[in-house]
């Protein structure tokens, strides 16, 4: 198969947008990890042999400080409150470190998100950096719901509170959402189905498709393995309970509309198959507010803004908005001031549009079989130019990667094959002809076009793949 790249005007592909009156949006944020030590003066983040003051909107060595959370919260409200349908907050909102306090650290920032969306909803995930529960306490989760209520029903408040999970109908819209505790599933956690979250979501699947609702599924950690890693894996689920969710996935493709998760602190997607191989579902995996650099790699901090259908919760689109960190440090409104917790004046600071899933990949709407399309396009030389642009986005635009035949295959193999064995084999099938491949092929480390800055869902050109058999 080769892969012909070429650019189209945005205006070919709008006859295939839905009418302005079924649109809705959602924002998300994901992986906020704030450090409420991040200015004190016996708190040192930074990096041997740093020197100068920390930015005050943070720094890749660190989590964030208050001034690039309330910057976040505010740049959401600023740039789309209307037509909001709700928030959507996927966990690991606190630093790691134990020296903090973590329930009251948790309630300034929903207090936060309370004062900035006054008018909508807020729904929390649980991530594994968020306040730690014993899991043997009859609710094990009552302080967070007592925190949480002002957001969540009492159907919902009912499982919450016992497992950490728990279910919105919008009967209006025809739409659930599943809010899943993914905290249950790492790790070697010995039950099968810990708080019983797992014979739960079949439930709610189940009478979902009898009533005709379609889902999405949220939560913190997604399955698969870490696409920044390589081998050996690090897997993010015991593998029991990875194969579980795979299998729930599978049976119940044709109701679930959208999954949507963080963790990774990178902007990536998963692909789940049918058992004959077909693209039946992707995962959106959207990258962190927190800059701090992981054994990963680092990003830019980001806020993602879906665009959706509201009659059929079918995703449309998505606008990814960052913030260059060194730009925003370098604004007059970044200068060092005595209080770090005091109200931020960001008026020099712009979270901007890095780009736009259909403009930028040249998607109709992302669905998986288009998602599997760009995947694929991964695996051979000709694609390389496409990979590129994906990595850079992949990174949140935090620094000009370098590539090659090999190192998109290891992403590829981490984007497509969400069972950890499936994932092995991927990497050592292809070890053999890919080195071939890649001391045959010219060199591609540095040929990518610079990404475009878009400022709506469809201005600006259009990246369009074609695949000839």
């Amino acid at each position: 198969m080769q892969y012909v790249v070429f650019l189209l005007n945005a205006a070919f592909l709008l006859h295939t947008k839905v009418e302005a009156k079924t649109i809705g949006y959602f924002w998300h944020l994901t992986d906020i990890h704030w450090d409420p030590n991040y200015n004190t003066k016996d708190h040192n983040c930074l990096r041997v042999g740093s020197s100068g003051p920390r930015g005050k909107y943070g720094e890749h060595s660190c989590d964030s400080p208050w001034s690039l959370v309330q910057s976040a919260a505010e740049a959401m409200a600023n740039k789309q409150r209307d037509d909001i349908e709700f928030i959507l907050w996927t966990g690991d909102s606190l630093t790691n470190s134990r020296n903090i306090n973590k329930m009251a650290a948790l309630t300034n920032l929903t207090h936060l998100l309370s004062q900035v969306f006054t008018s909508h909803f807020v729904f929390p995930v649980l991530g594994h950096d968020d306040p730690e529960v014993s899991v043997t306490q009859e609710n094990p989760y009552q302080n967070l719901s007592e925190l949480w209520k002002l957001w969540l029903p009492s159907e919902a408040l009912a499982t919450f509170v016992k497992g950490g999970y728990y279910t919105i109908e919008r009967r209006q819209r025809k739409l659930r959402l599943v809010a899943l505790n993914t905290n249950l599933c790492t790790g070697s956690v010995p039950e099968l189905d810990p708080a019983g979250q797992w014979a739960w979501l079949e439930k709610v699947l189940a009478k979902s498709k009898l009533r005709g609702e379609t889902v999405y599924l949220a939560g913190h950690i997604a399955p698969g393995v870490d696409e920044r890693v390589g081998s050996p894996p690090k897997p993010s689920m015991s593998s029991y309970h990875n194969t579980k969710f795979l299998s729930l996935i599978r049976k119940y493709a044709d109701i679930i509309t959208g999954q949507f998760f963080g963790h990774l602190h990178s902007d990536t997607f998963r692909l789940v198959y049918s058992e004959l191989g077909f693209p039946i579902s992707r995962l959106f995996l959207a990258p962190s507010v927190t800059p701090r650099r992981s054994s990963a790699g680092l990003n830019n901090p980001a806020i993602r803004l879906y665009k959706i259908e509201i009659d059929t919760g079918q995703v449309l689109d998505y606008s990814q908005f960052y913030l260059d960190l060194p730009a925003a440090n370098a604004a007059p409104t970044a200068a060092p001031t005595a209080d770090p917790d005091e109200n931020v004046d960001a008026s020099d600071v712009e979270w901007v549009v890095l780009y736009n899933l259909t403009d930028y990949y040249g998607f109709r709407h992302g669905s998986p079989e288009e998602f599997h399309e760009l995947a694929e396009s991964f695996t051979v030389p000709e694609g390389l130019t496409l990979f590129m642009r994906y990595l850079q986005a992949n990174s949140v635009y935090s620094s000009s990667p370098q590539t090659n035949v090999a190192g998109a295959h290891s992403h590829y193999c981490a984007v497509t094959r969400l069972d950890y064995l499936e994932y092995q084999n991927c990497l050592a099938t292809a070890a053999a002809p890919l080195a071939a491949t890649t001391a045959a092929a010219p060199n591609n480390t540095a040929t990518s076009a610079p990404i475009v800055h878009h400022t709506s869902i469809m201005t600006g050109s259009v990246l369009f793949v074609l695949a000839i058999r």
